[in-house]
C-alpha cells in the first residue's frame, strides 16, 4: 500500500529531507530489482535510491508555489526489464510553515468619507469633522497573521482620506452695501457693477442664485448669476431718468441652489446685501412727443397754410429752448417749412395729390445751447384728393361704322378715365353736348357702369357723302365740385361685309359714265392745251428775269424777314446789306429805306465823301463796316411781330402759327376734333385727305 508523504516547506537541515521508502515483497535483497520514480518533479525535486528504494527531497519546497505533488512508482526485473509490480501513484503533501508576511492588493490606497459621517468601514475618529477645517488625511494600516500572537507576521499600507464636501455651509457676503454709479441714458442690459456672496463649499454646493428681494429700485434694475464666476451683474431694466430719480437702493438675496436638508437646521442657506446705484446727469438730446407723426392736409390747400405741429422738449433740469427744422435731403423741392420756434408745419408750394400722394420729410429738434444735442422724427404727409381733374376718354377710339348699317346697332363702348380718386369710387354720366341735344345719326346710351354705347341712329350711310362723323360727348362725375369735359368721338364710314366686318374706309373715285359725248372730250382736251400754254409762258418769263442785270433793277430784290426778337443777322443780314454796292460803286448814293420796319426816329441819312476812285476792294469794306457800326440809324432793325390770341376761356389755347410746323402737308389738324362743335366747321376744312376731296 501506497500511503500519503508529507514534508515541511522551507527546510533548512544539512541533510536532505528524508520523503520515504518504496519496497516489494519480490525484493530478495540480491539486487535483482529496480525501482523507479517519474511524475512531478521527479529526478529534480526527488530521488529515489533505485536499489534500495528510498526518496528524498533534492531541494527546499515552498507550499506557496505548489503545495502537492503527484509521483508514479515502479519496480522493474534488472534482467528481465518486466515489471513485478503493477506501476502505482502516491501523493507527496507539504506542510505550511509562517513563512509569509501579510501582504496589501497596493501600497498606497485612497479613500474618500463624507465630512460630518458616522460610523463606516474606515470611519472617523472625531464627531463633525470639518472638510472647510482639513480635506486630506494619510493613515497607516498593519495586518499581523497568527491572530496577532508571538512569532507571527505583519504587513502595512498607507491609506489617503479625503473628507469631501457636503453643503453645509450658506453663502456669505463679504460686505454689507455694495455702491455703484450709472449714466441716466446708458442701454437696456448695461452692467453696472458685480457683487459676490463667498461660499466655502465646493461644487455645486457652492452654486449661488442672486434675486432681488425689495426695494425701490425692484422694477428698474435687474441681477444676473455669472455661472463661471458665482458673481451677481447688476443690469439696468428700464431707463434712467436723473430728473425723476437720482437714488435707488435694493436688498439682493445670495442663496444656494442645493441646500441639503440634513443641515437645515444650522439655519438660512442665503445671505442678504444693500446695493445703492446713483444715476449720473448728462445732456439729453430734445425728446419728440411722438414716435412719429401722421399729418391729412387737402390738395387745394393755399401756399402758406399750416397743415400740422411738432412737439419736442428737454429732458434736462435745464430745459433748454429748441428751434426746429426741415432736413432738406428729405424736402428737395422746398415744399414745406417749419416755424423754428413753434413747430408748425406750413407748405410753401401748391400740392398735387396726382403727382405726389405722399411726402416723407424728416424734422429736425436743436437745443438752441447746444447744437450738438439734435433729434429727428419722420413726419408722413397724405395729400387727400380733391375733385380737380375732369373726366377724359379712356383711350383714342378708331371707331366706324358699316354702310349698311341699320338703326340701333351699337358699333362702339367707350369708358373713361379720372386723375382723381374719391372715397367712394368713381361715377360717370354720359350725354350729348347741349348745343346738339339731338343727333340726327348717333345716339348715347349712359349703361351706369362708367361706360357708354354709341348706336346708330338712322339706315345706312355713305362714305361719298359723309366719310366722317365727329361726335362730341359729354362726360361728367358726381364729386364735389362736379368736373365735366367733352371727349369727341371720330367716327368713319367704312365698306362691310354681312357679318359686319370692316373692308374698306377709303372714299371710293366716282365712276364715270361708261360712254362720253363728243362734246365732253373736246372740252378735257381744250383744258389739257390751255394748261400747257401757261406752264410754258411761266417758264419763259422766268427764264426772261434772270437775263435782267441786277444792277438796273429797279425793284428791291430783298425778301423781307420778319424776326421775334432775335438781334440781327449783322454783316451777315443779306436782307439788310445789299452785295450789289460792291459791284456798282457808283450806285452807292441811292439809299433804299427798309421795307419791314424802321425806328420810331428817323435820323437823317448821313452822306459820306465819295472814296472810290483808286481804293481797295479790302480797304473799301473796312471802312465801310466802321461807317455802319456808328451809324444809329443803319440796319438792321430788330422787330417783332405780335398775333392776337383766343379768349382765355377757350380750350383751343393760342392760334399763333409760332409753333406750326413748315409745310401744310407735314400737319396734322385731327386735334381739331376735340375743340368741340365750335370748331367742326374748321375741324371739316382741314379734317384729312378725304375731307379735302370732297
Amino acid at each position: 500500500m501506497w500511503n500519503q508523504f508529507f514534508l515541511l516547506e522551507e527546510y533548512t537541515g544539512t541533510d536532505t529531507q528524508y520523503v520515504g521508502k518504496l519496497h516489494t515483497d519480490q525484493d530478495k535483497g540480491d539486487g535483482n530489482l529496480k525501482y523507479i520514480l517519474t511524475g512531478d518533479g521527479a529526478g529534480s525535486l526527488f530521488v529515489i535510491d533505485e536499489n534500495t528504494g528510498d526518496i528524498h527531497a533534492a531541494k527546499k519546497l515552498d507550499r506557496e508555489e505548489k503545495s502537492l505533488y503527484v509521483l508514479r512508482a515502479k519496480a522493474i526485473d534488472r534482467k528481465t526489464g518486466r515489471q513485478v509490480e503493477p506501476e502505482s501513484e502516491f501523493i507527496i503533501k507539504i506542510h505550511d510553515i509562517n513563512d509569509n508576511e501579510p501582504k496589501f492588493t497596493k501600497d498606497l490606497y485612497t479613500a474618500s468619507v463624507p465630512e460630518m459621517s458616522g460610523v463606516g468601514v474606515i470611519k472617523t475618529a472625531l464627531p463633525d469633522m470639518s472638510r472647510e477645517n482639513r480635506e486630506q488625511y494619510q493613515v497607516v494600516i498593519q495586518a499581523k497573521d497568527m491572530g496577532g500572537q508571538m512569532g507571527g507576521l505583519s504587513g502595512t499600507t498607507t491609506v489617503n482620506i479625503t473628507l469631501t464636501d457636503v453643503n453645509n455651509n450658506p453663502p456669505r457676503f463679504p460686505q454689507s452695501t455694495y455702491q455703484f454709479h450709472s449714466p441716466e441714458s446708458v442701454p437696456l442690459g448695461t452692467p453696472l457693477g458685480r457683487i459676490k456672496a463667498n461660499d466655502p463649499d465646493v461644487g455645486e454646493n457652492a452654486e449661488v442664485e442672486y434675486s432681488i428681494a425689495e426695494g425701490d429700485g425692484a422694477d428698474m434694475f435687474d441681477v444676473i448669476t455669472d455661472k463661471d464666476t458665482q458673481e451677481g451683474i447688476i443690469t439696468v431694466k428700464q431707463n434712467l431718468d436723473f430728473e425723476n430719480k437720482m437714488l435707488y437702493t435694493l436688498k439682493v438675496d445670495a442663496s444656494n441652489t442645493h441646500p441639503d436638508p440634513r443641515f437645515l437646521h444650522l439655519g438660512p442657506f442665503k445671505d442678504t446685501a444693500v446695493v445703492k446705484i446713483s444715476v449720473e446727469d448728462i445732456d439729453e438730446p430734445p425728446v419728440f412727443s411722438k414716435v412719429f407723426y401722421l399729418i391729412e392736409v387737402d390738395e387745394d390747400v393755399k401756399e402758406g397754410s399750416i397743415i400740422g405741429q411738432v412737439t419736442a422738449y428737454d429732458p434736462d433740469a435745464m430745459n433748454n429752448l429748441i428751434k426746429y427744422s426741415v432736413d432738406r435731403h428729405t424736402d428737395m423741392d422746398r415744399i414745406f417749412s417749419i416755424h423754428s420756434e413753434n413747430g408748425s408745419i406750413f407748405t410753401l408750394k401748391p400740392l398735387d395729390r396726382e403727382s405726389t400722394p405722399w411726402h416723407n420729410i424728416t424734422v429736425t429738434a436743436t437745443e438752441i445751447n447746444n447744437s450738438k444735442q439734435s433729434s429727428h422724427i419722420p413726419v408722413f404727409i397724405r395729400i387727400l384728393d380733391i375733385n380737380d381733374h375732369a373726366p377724359e376718354l379712356a383711350m383714342y377710339y378708331e371707331t366706324f361704322v358699316c354702310e349698311n348699317a341699320k338703326p340701333g346697332q351699337l358699333i362702339q363702348t367707350v369708358s373713361v378715365m379720372d386723375k382723381d380718386d374719391p372715397p367712394r369710387g368713381h361715377k360717370f354720366f354720359f350725354e350729348p353736348v347741349p348745343e346738339f341735344p339731338l343727333n340726327p345719326n348717333f345716339t348715347i346710351v349712359d349703361n351706369k357702369d362708367n361706360t357708354a354705347g354709341i348706336m346708330t341712329r338712322k339706315d345706312g350711310y355713305s362714305r361719298n357723302k359723309m366719310s366722317t362723323y365727329l361726335l362730341p360727348i359729354l362726360i361728367f362725375d358726381n364729386d364735389y365740385p362736379i368736373q365735366s369735359s367733352t371727349g369727341t368721338l371720330t367716327i368713319r364710314v367704312c365698306a362691310c361685309d354681312n357679318q359686319g366686318n370692316m373692308q374698306s374706309c377709303n372714299a371710293e373715285a366716282l365712276v364715270l359714265s361708261a360712254g362720253l359725248s363728243t362734246g365732253a372730250l373736246i372740252a378735257i382736251l381744250l383744258c389739257v392745251i390751255i394748261l400747257l400754254v401757261l406752264v410754258v409762258l411761266f417758264a419763259a418769263l422766268k427764264r426772261q428775269r434772270k437775263k435782267e442785270p441786277l444792277i438796273i433793277s429797279k425793284d428791291d430784290v430783298r425778301d423781307n424777314i420778319v424776326t421775334y426778337n432775335d438781334e440781327g443777322g449783322g454783316e451777315e443780314d443779306t436782307q439788310a446789306f445789299d452785295i450789289g454796292t460792291l459791284r456798282n460803286p457808283e450806285a452807292r448814293e441811292d439809299s433804299k429805306l427798309r421795307r419791314d420796319v424802321m425806328p420810331e426816329t428817323i435820323f437823317q441819312i448821313r452822306r459820306t465823301v465819295p472814296l472810290w476812285e483808286n481804293i481797295d476792294v479790302q480797304d473799301f469794306i473796312h471802312r465801310r463796316l466802321k461807317e455802319n457800326d456808328s451809324d444809329p440809324s443803319a440796319p438792321p432793325y430788330d422787330s417783332l411781330a405780335t398775333y392776337a390770341y383766343e379768349g382765355n376761356d377757350s380750350i383751343a389755347d393760342s392760334l399763333s402759327s409760332l409753333e406750326s410746323l413748315t409745310a401744310d402737308c407735314n400737319q396734322d389738324y385731327d386735334y381739331l376734333s376735340d375743340w368741340g362743335p365750335r370748331f367742326k366747321k374748321l375741324a371739316d376744312m382741314y379734317g384729312g385727305d378725304d375731307s379735302d376731296r370732297d
